[in-house]
């Protein structure tokens, strides 16, 4: 019995035994070269000599903070400076109207020079009857009667220059000026108004340089201060943090500290004082306030981007000896710029990892890259 084959069949065949030890090769190749390990950038946790500090919520205070009110009632004559402006101690602000006030004082001058005038015309009296008294020629009834002329008009007198002395202060009134350095406010009332004791405030001076930041501090954190600082408090530097994120520049210190709890809330009162020069720190503002003691202590830090959280705590993930992730869980410090410092879980010259976190699962192998200063 005859078998045809084709002539195609056949050579189909030979390059199927041709290519198949080809296919083996790639199969086995790609069987031996497992894929390199992940690369991921690490941070060498490292020790750093950085002062203890504490952080707490404070509120911007004046130094002086003055409300300037009418003495006396009248029509609003002039506004005698711009809104927002600094002012000195004595610059005039407002005047009203005078004339009622000169009418006043000039008709206390003239009852006052009636009074004296019959001061005078007393005292004439007076030693007219002791004159006649002593030559026989006059009563004792008529003296004692000059002598008590005398000391009403006297007494006239010196009530009339009391009413002069409240003219004169009315009249002085009528102008306000400002009894501190500092910057006004909007002025509530225009040219024309009739203003007086009962009305509101007419403008706010608020003083700017120097200023307070206020902040509250619990007892337990007031012993821990005292303790972190080894009761030098004073001696603390403090910085705010402004709403923006940056850093307040001028630098301030503790002056006061309040002598009484407040026993709702178990908290006492702080007060650090603050150069303000350029007018960044206005009254009333809200600012986060960092209180660092004057002695660095040494401790070890890691970038703050290292480190997770989930629902044991905050963690890291170290590159170990063997170079496979592991994960650390760690008590963190404070904050000191980008890095944090870590007083439980990790040892000095550890690697953490702070980019690739996303691409790596516990036990896996990694090639470390230690990150450049800075980056």
């Amino acid at each position: 019995m005859r078998v045809l084959v084709s002539l195609s069949s056949v050579v189909a065949a030979a390059a199927a035994v041709m290519l198949a030890p080809s296919a083996f090769c790639q199969e086995a190749a790609t069987t031996a070269a497992p894929p390199p390990p992940p690369t991921v950038t690490v941070a060498l946790v490292t020790e750093k000599d950085i002062r203890p500090s504490s952080s707490f919520t404070g509120r911007v205070v004046a130094v002086d903070k003055v409300d300037l009110r009418a003495r006396v009632d009248g029509f609003l004559e002039k506004t005698l400076f711009k809104e927002g402006q600094d002012v000195k101690p004595g610059d005039l602000l407002f005047s009203m109207e005078k004339g009622q006030f000169q009418a006043a004082v000039e008709q206390a001058q003239g009852n006052l020079e009636a009074a004296e005038a019959s001061v005078s015309l007393a005292d004439i009296e007076v030693k007219r009857q002791s004159d006649l008294v002593a030559k026989n020629a006059g009563t004792q009834q008529a003296l004692d009667l000059a002598n008590a002329k005398k000391q009403g008009s006297a007494g006239t007198a010196e009530q009339l220059r009391a009413a002069l002395a409240q003219a004169e202060l009315n009249l002085g009134y009528t102008d306000i000026s400002a009894p501190i350095a500092g910057r006004i406010g909007r002025a509530a009332y225009s040219v024309g108004n009739f203003i007086g004791p009962s009305s509101n405030v007419l403008a706010t001076i608020v003083s700017q340089d120097p200023i307070y930041v206020n902040f509250t501090v619990s007892q337990r954190e007031m012993l821990g201060i005292r303790e972190k600082y080894k009761g030098a408090a004073a001696d603390a530097l403090v910085n705010v943090q402004l709403a923006d994120g940056t850093t307040y520049p001028q630098g301030g210190k503790i002056d006061f500290v309040d002598v009484s709890v407040n026993q709702g809330t178990d908290t006492v009162v702080v007060r650090a004082s603050f150069a303000n020069p350029d007018r960044v720190l206005v009254d009333g503002q809200l600012v986060n306030v960092t209180v660092k003691g004057d002695q660095a202590q040494s401790a070890l830090v890691i970038p703050q981007s290292a480190i997770q959280i989930d629902q044991a705590g905050p963690y890291v993930l170290v590159v170990n000896k063997d170079k496979k992730i592991e994960v650390r869980y760690l008590q963190p410090g404070q904050m000191e710029g980008s890095d944090v410092s870590i007083t439980k879980g990790l040892s000095a010259g550890e690697m953490v990892v702070t980019e690739g976190i996303q691409k790596v699962r516990p036990g896996q192998a990694v090639e470390p890259v230690v990150a450049k200063s800075g980056s």
